[in-house]
């Protein structure tokens, strides 16, 4: 079933902002850091798309893949599309940057 232009209107007008701009999300495994995006503009989640007022059990955003973690956005790094669980899973989903 795809999304109508309305449902996508619904969706967009139903956004919830969480962070402002230039923003940071690091994510630990423990007391680690495995993973850090920087320069993320505001992390995100929709409504359900069934017409209900539920939230989605993710939060998402974009943000440029530090991937040697010195907190600068280097020329070889990309802007990507990431997401992560709300519940206590520890998983992140992100787009692969090559």
């Amino acid at each position: 079933m795809s999304c109508t232009k309305e449902t996508q209107n619904r969706i967009g007008r139903s956004i919830q902002n969480w962070t402002g701009v230039n923003g940071v999300l690091e994510i630990y495994a423990g007391e680690k850091l495995v993973k850090r995006f920087i320069k993320v503009d505001k992390l995100t989640t929709a409504t359900a798309t069934d017409g209900g007022s539920a939230s989605r059990p993710y939060r998402y955003g974009y943000g440029v893949l530090d991937e040697n973690l010195n907190g600068v956005a280097d020329a070889t790094e990309k802007r990507v599309y990431f997401e992560f669980s709300d519940y206590s899973s520890n998983y992140i989903f992100y787009e692969s940057p090559h």
